[in-house]
């Protein structure tokens, strides 16, 4: 209701205020929606935006950030890690500040966790045309660099009036808080709209709490998703990364408690039961484990819970060998649910789980299959072992004992975050995680540059926690830029830079497809590693480093680096990007296509063993 009451306010003034009386509540908990602001400033937003910052500094809080892109990656960890009930806007300028953004908004997007972005926009009024950065578009003068954020938004409107921000503002709080349709929301706000006067109904500051829903299962589909687990003799459990944003671990442990149905994690799922859980199987797919890829080759009914089924998981649809297989899917997300030609069940993860332990009560699998899938478990259990202990402590450690060293040392307060390269593969092969959030890999977007700024975002998230931002030489060069970040706040982040002189993981996939790893090692013409050292680097950006030669170098280090106050990074060389990480081989196909015809014998060798998996692949129809 209207009280008739106006407050004069800029449109950006007007903006600030608004979000900072916005929150979420689920279960009974209220959160703060919007708890910060990034921003790099420039003449799109300096005088609207940032003139905003500072005249509402009491009631939104700025962050300053390096790189647009980063920026977003560190709002997309703090909204991970708050179970996206909470989130952050980022502001840019017009231009390349914009366009800057394109990669990070993919990255929330494909991963379904929420940020605001709002880059400023060229004139709306348009007094001088082209302005300084503007793209010109000869047959449409409407449009901007910003449209490049359309395909990877959510949510996209263009601010042009003042009055305009009261509608689009809504539809974009609506979005961000929906578990179907949250992703990247983007307001772009032209810099004179910004800076212009209107009188705004005092409604539009109220406080406002977005309920973040608990869709129940549909009775029927609850009835058929029970009925194909009950006949199941060898069903699976596939635990994606809906378990954890719906705070679902407590209902997914009963229910494997209850049935005894072994439970396989993708990378957004892996944590979702504790590592020592009897039903825990490990990570699934093609950087999955032994035990888990083995129980999927012979499952005939599937929960999956939570997941996109992306090609990691199904081995590129290879992996679900069972003639019989049938799937269930329960999924907020209707899309999600009907994938695999599964059964729907169309609910929160939480809510679906709990109803289907009632379903299922007294339905428990044969012990034969416990036994099986124990053993299996405690085999594979040996080769982490073999991979993560030395011979020699003296010796240069390989990637996989660089991550041994470090899982003799955190606790489950401890939250390891990585994305791209090599170590996502034998972190979810080999990590035994200890807390439903410690394990933090961005496998939907896979994005090099995400780990550090995501650090950042994290242990604002989790303060007092150990954050640690696993990163390879080539991600590390990709966006070293928020370590100055980190010093300026004094967030105490802990960076592992792993230094094999080149792109180690896609060497080797040039080399399995007959790529001969063309362009992916860090060498002088003459063959020689470049001389290049990244922990000066680092050091140069204000960070505390640690230099670890040998694998007795390598434990203390980060026994040190994990009780720092400050920002601290350790540094280890490991073997040539051109060797193994150590870590045991992958146990399924992934599907990148080979050249059909060539000359050079390791790509006509590469394509007879492609076609060779190729023959295992199903349509689940």
């Amino acid at each position: 209701m209207s009280t008739g009451k106006a407050r004069r306010l800029t449109t950006a003034q007007a903006l600030i205020a608004f979000l900072a009386r916005q929150f979420t509540e689920r279960d009974g908990e209220r959160r703060r929606l919007i708890t910060a602001t990034w921003g790099i400033f420039g003449h799109g937003n300096v005088a609207g935006i940032g003139q905003a910052l500072v005249e509402h500094a009491d009631e939104m809080p700025y962050l300053q950030g390096r790189n647009e892109q980063a920026m977003v990656h560190a709002a997309v960890g703090y909204a991970r890690q708050s179970e996206r009930l909470s989130a952050h806007a980022v502001t840019t300028s017009i231009g390349p500040g914009a366009t800057n953004l394109v990669t990070g908004a993919a990255l929330a997007t494909v991963n379904r966790l929420p940020v605001l972005l709002l880059p400023g926009d060229v004139f709306a009024g348009r007094p001088a045309d082209p302005v300084l950065q503007q793209l010109e578009v000869p047959g449409a003068g409407d449009v901007s660099v910003n449209d490049a954020l359309r395909p990877v938004s959510k949510y996209f409107d263009r601010i042009t009036r003042p009055e305009q921000l009261i509608p689009a503002a809504l539809a974009a709080l609506r979005v961000l808080t929906d578990p179907v349709d949250t992703g990247a929301v983007t307001l772009a706000l032209p810099q004179d709209v910004q800076a212009e006067a209107y009188d705004w109904p005092e409604e539009f500051f109220r406080e406002r709490v977005w309920r973040v829903r608990r869709p129940a299962p549909d009775p029927a589909e609850l009835a058929d998703a029970a009925a194909a687990l009950r006949t199941a003799r060898r069903p699976l459990i596939v635990a994606g990364g809906g378990v954890r944003y719906s705070g679902a671990e407590n209902a997914l442990r009963a229910l494997a408690d209850a049935s005894g149905i072994p439970v396989a994690a993708t990378q957004a799922g892996k944590g979702a039961l504790p590592h020592g859980h009897p039903a825990d199987v490990g990570g699934i797919g093609h950087t999955g484990t032994a035990t888990a890829d083995a129980l999927a080759r012979t499952a005939d009914v599937v929960l999956g819970v939570g997941t996109r089924w992306t090609d990691f998981t199904t081995a590129s649809a290879t992996l679900f060998q069972h003639p019989g297989v049938r799937f269930v899917n329960l999924n907020v997300a209707p899309a999600d649910a009907a994938k695999l030609a599964g059964l729907p069940l169309v609910a929160d993860a939480r809510t679906g789980l709990e109803a289907l332990a009632d379903a299922l009560e007294g339905v428990r699998v044969e012990a034969s299959y416990a036994t099986e899938y124990t053993d299996g478990k405690e085999a594979w259990e040996h080769r982490v072992s073999a991979a993560f202990t030395p011979a020699d402590d003296s010796a240069r450690p390989t990637q996989a004992q660089v991550l041994g060293a470090l899982d003799t040392l955190v606790t489950g307060d401890d939250i390891l975050i990585n994305a791209a390269g090599s170590l996502p593969g034998d972190l979810h092969k080999l990590w035994r995680p200890r807390s439903r959030d410690q394990y933090h890999v961005e496998y939907g977007y896979s994005c090099m540059g995400y780990e550090i700024p995501a650090a950042i975002g994290v242990a604002l998230a989790a303060p007092g926690r150990p954050v640690w931002a696993l990163v390879g030489d080539g991600t590390y060069l990709m966006n070293p830029t928020e370590i100055v970040t980190a010093v300026r706040e004094g967030i105490p982040i802990k960076v592992v830079i792993v230094q094999n002189h080149g792109y180690a993981s896609i060497g080797g996939l040039s080399e399995s497809v007959g790529a001969e790893r063309l362009g992916t090692a860090y060498r002088t013409h003459g063959g020689d590693p470049l001389p290049v050292d990244l922990a000066a680097n680092a050091a140069s950006l204000g960070m505390r480093m640690l230099r670890a030669k040998t694998v007795r170098d390598l434990r203390e280090a980060l026994a040190v680096a994990r009780e720092s106050t400050v920002p601290t990074g350790v540094y280890t060389e490991t073997e040539t990007a051109d060797t193994v990480s150590g870590a045991p081989p992958a146990q399924a196909w992934w599907d990148v296509p080979v050249a059909e015809t060539a000359t050079r014998s390791p790509a006509v060798e590469a394509r007879a063993e492609y076609d060779r998996h190729v023959t295992a692949r199903r349509r689940h129809l």
